[in-house]
């Protein structure tokens, strides 16, 4: 092939095909030979072949890394290994933990990782490509750069090409571009790889093949691995990295803080007490860091995601859950989403000469069992019973957009013609109509015309597929999408909510605004953005989206852009759609819903697939999303206690070297009864609190006071045992007992209100506790010894101190959050009111679409 230099062109004749350098750079060709094997061979050896990428940026060993060989784990890792070696497996049993929260974490990366790796945008395995003079059929992968390739009705267009020659070629492109009707494709036009032939023939030239073709570059970038943007997330990871950061200078003081209460380095290690001092460094790093609130969060999200399971919802990523309870920008399609697909009767419309029979002839094509879908609703407003024989007919066809049927009864004797007005419809004789066309199309509907000829076409004229001469237009008929019975409320319950909503379609602004007018979204006069008009500049654009609501003629890349610019703007922004059009969106969302019926590529790169299509199994997926993150902020504030006071321990008991108050099975056992096990239960009851931004920081404002003061009961136990010479199991039992109320008294602040359940699993956590000292084995494997009467009385004296403290701490804590929770609703309640002055509501009593033809009878006035 030479290098040639001549800007792109195409024929129809038997001429040259001649592509841009920088793109395909292919020697001139017959359009009626095609390439030559040496051609393809070096075509092959220098642009490759149409083999498309297979994996995603994210490896099995990347997740791996990211889940097993954590700076945690690998502490976790040589705690165990050290009771191990020592023989001190009892207090090793933190380890499940660490095991559970790995296998979790892998699981949930390499089940998103394998839905990225079977997205499929190109589904068609073969092409019919003309080589060497003969149509040959061939694997899709094997085509080439500057292939002639033939398409044909029901083709999967294998490879970027332009169209060289074309009889009626006719492309759905609504994957890809959101424009749901079938586009028109003549010489010099492009055809993108993944689009479908649905009427005609052709052939083109491939002018992109493997990843620089279009499908591939839109599989590679939703391939890119992601998580879901995650408040809880994020919030977990702080308080990991602030542990990560103090965990070895802490640890350095624990150490040496341990060797010096046994006597020093010399000594521990002469006398084998190094081994007591070791075990209390473990103890003090394994409560620093918080494995059981990884776990549990994964809990919480696991079980809404198991409900959601029921209500025909799929998630695909765990804290997809919480997201759409935080989002106050909802942007979804329109088609799947508001809307069912198909069209349904809207209304009919009498032009100035009414011809007898008209309403017979529209039950006739409505119940014509070879009626498309247009033509089979006007079944809905004429009933079969009206039909008439037909005598002969001419199907409807896409290419010339009208049918004829004739009807030799005498009640409609003549021949009728439906089809496109601006086909069917003279501009001499129905002006009138045409301008009826006119003021229907700007409301977003689609309209048929019928027209009549009392000239009978005869058998001849039938076969040719011969028009109707003299034909007069008689009526009009309205159609409008067929909308979802759920859609009008799930927009008011997202209005009432807050939620600001955004309709994002490749369709005609028309067409969408209509749709939107009838669930109620825009006021009655409301009309659509043509995106077509959006600036480039993503703050201008973000200006625009803050003051429209409805786009048509979006592109898939504009799609993107919006929702970037929403995000830049500080909306947590919600992203619905079912179509390849929709995937960009979708990726870049804070979280991505797929409709389930919709394309694989929309599924895989979602976070939620709403798997029976059902538009209203979004305020359930609000309602789980709420439970989870209240539900983990309440164990969160368990575990972040758990954490503040271990680490006051280390540090305190470190710098003052005082042998560790606790052993790590005592602090297994206490964190299983205060935190672990109550944890699992609050984790999973129903919780309907509004979201309320700021988790984590609510969660250190409880934590690190509580921890504070059971570091100073602690604390103040130990120094009595010390200075009244009681035995180191003895002040561990009695700092153990103490432990075990102050935290029992923390987990009632975190239940309360008390509810049957809640008070039930308190209960049961002081029964636990009470059956553990009851029990012979619990005593021994725990190392309890009965405390000195002076401990008795510390530990009394310091029981109610902390009780009354951490009282005062918890009823603060209510007070703030009642605060800000009423904040939060005086936000939503002021948008919401925001948006109804924006988008007044329905009369009382009013069906879909009733303000709409009030509207369009004011105008027509």
């Amino acid at each position: 092939m030479a290098n040639q230099t001549t800007p792109k062109t195409a024929t129809t004749e038997k001429t040259s095909v001649a592509i841009d350098p920088t793109n395909v750079r292919v020697r001139p060709q017959d359009s009626e030979i095609g390439m030559t094997s040496a051609e393809i061979e070096q075509s092959r050896q220098e642009f490759g072949d149409n083999k498309l990428p297979s994996t995603t940026s994210r490896s099995m060993w990347a997740i791996l890394r990211a889940n097993v060989f954590t700076l945690f784990n690998l502490i976790v890792l040589a705690c165990f290994t050290l009771l191990a070696v020592l023989g001190r497996w009892q207090d090793a049993i933190f380890g499940f933990s660490a095991i559970a929260n790995s296998i979790i974490g892998v699981w949930q990366e390499y089940s998103a990782k394998r839905q990225l790796d079977n997205l499929r945008v190109l589904h068609a395995p073969h092409a019919r490509a003309l080589r060497d003079g003969e149509v040959v059929e061939l694997d899709r992968e094997d085509l080439v750069l500057g292939d002639i390739i033939q398409v044909r009705s029901g083709d999967q267009v294998p490879a970027d090409a332009m169209v060289l020659n074309a009889s009626g070629l006719q492309v759905d492109e609504s994957l890809l571009t959101g424009e749901e009707d079938a586009v028109d494709k003549h010489t010099d036009l492009a055809l993108l790889s993944g689009s479908i032939v649905v009427a005609g023939h052709g052939t083109a030239v491939v002018t992109g093949v493997g990843a620089e073709s279009f499908a591939a570059k839109l599989t590679a970038e939703a391939k890119r691995f992601s998580l879901v943007n995650s408040e809880i997330r994020d919030g977990l990871n702080r308080v990991l990295r602030l542990v990560a950061w103090l965990l070895a200078p802490v640890m350095l003081i624990v150490i040496n803080g341990q060797m010096q209460a046994f006597g020093g380095w010399q000594h521990a290690i002469d006398s084998g007490k190094w081994v007591d001092a070791a075990v209390g460094a473990v103890a003090a790093a394994i409560a620093m860091v918080p494995l059981g609130l990884l776990l549990m969060t994964s809990v919480a999200f696991a079980a809404g995601a198991v409900k959601l399971g029921r209500r025909k919802v799929l998630v695909q990523e765990l804290h997809a859950v919480e997201g759409l309870a935080r989002v106050d920008m909802l942007c979804f399609d329109k088609t799947g989403t508001l809307t069912e697909g198909g069209m349904a009767y809207w209304g009919t419309h009498e032009g100035p000469a009414p011809q007898p029979g008209w309403e017979q002839v529209l039950a006739t094509i409505g119940a014509d069992k070879n009626a498309n879908d247009s033509a089979a609703c006007l079944a809905e407003q004429y009933g079969a019973d009206l039909a008439l024989p037909i005598a002969r007919e001419i199907q409807f066809s896409s290419q010339r957009k009208w049918s004829a049927l004739v009807i030799e009864d005498e009640r409609a004797r003549g021949t009728w013609q439906l089809g496109a007005p601006d086909i069917v419809l003279s501009p001499e004789r129905d002006q009138e109509l045409l301008a009826e066309v006119a003021e229907l199309s700007n409301m977003g509907r689609r309209v048929l015309a019928l027209c009549y000829s009392p000239e009978l076409l005869t058998e001849q004229q039938v076969a040719d597929e011969a028009a109707p001469q003299n034909c007069q237009g008689v009526v009009l008929v309205s159609l409008r999408e067929r909308i979802r019975p759920d859609a009008a409320d799930t927009v008011r319950y997202f209005r009432e909510e807050g939620v600001d909503l955004r309709v994002i379609s490749g369709d005609d602004p028309r067409t969408v605004a209509a749709v939107a007018r009838e669930v109620g979204l825009i006021e009655p006069d409301a009309s659509g953005f043509d995106a077509r008009k959006l600036p480039d500049d993503i703050d201008e654009m973000a200006e625009v989206l803050e003051q429209e609501r409805v786009f048509g003629r979006v592109t898939p890349t504009q799609k993107r852009d919006m929702v970037l610019a929403l995000r830049k703007r500080g909306h947590v922004v919600a992203m619905t759609g079912d179509g390849v059009n929709d995937v960009l969106a979708l990726k870049d969302a804070d979280l991505g819903i797929a409709m389930g019926h919709g394309s694989a590529a929309a599924r895989a790169v979602s976070r939620l697939t709403l798997l029976n299509n059902q538009f209203e199994a979004l305020p359930n997926v609000v309602l789980e999303g709420r439970q989870a993150i209240a539900n983990v902020e309440r164990v969160s504030m368990l575990y972040l206690s758990k954490t503040a006071y271990a680490v006051m321990f280390a540090v305190v008991f470190g710098l003052i070297l005082w042998p560790y108050p606790f052993l790590p099975r005592q602090l297994s056992i206490l964190d299983g009864v205060t935190i672990g096990w109550p944890a699992f239960v609050l984790a999973l009851l129903p919780n309907s609190r509004r979201y309320v931004s700021g988790f984590f920081r609510r969660a250190l404002q409880f934590a690190l006071p509580a921890g504070a003061v059971v570091l100073l009961g602690v604390f103040a136990i130990t120094a009595v045992g010390r200075f009244t010479d009681a035995s180191v199991p003895q002040q561990q039992t009695t700092a153990s007992l103490f432990l075990a109320v102050a935290g029992l008294w923390i987990l009632s602040l975190v239940c309360r209100p008390f509810k049957p359940l809640l008070a039930a699993v308190f209960a049961g956590c002081i029964a636990a506790f009470l059956l553990i000292l009851a029990i012979p084995f619990g005593r021994w494997f725990l190392q309890l010894e009965w405390p000195t009467n002076e401990l008795w009385i510390a530990l009394a004296i310091t029981c109610l101190a902390a009780i009354g403290l951490l009282e005062l701490h918890g009823r603060w804590r209510a007070g703030a959050l009642g605060a800000e929770v009423e904040q939060s609703l005086q936000r939503i309640h002021d948008r919401r009111e925001r948006l109804t002055r924006l988008i007044p509501g329905q009369r009382q009593g009013d069906e879909p679409g009733q303000r709409e033809r009030r509207a369009g009878k004011q105008r027509r006035r």
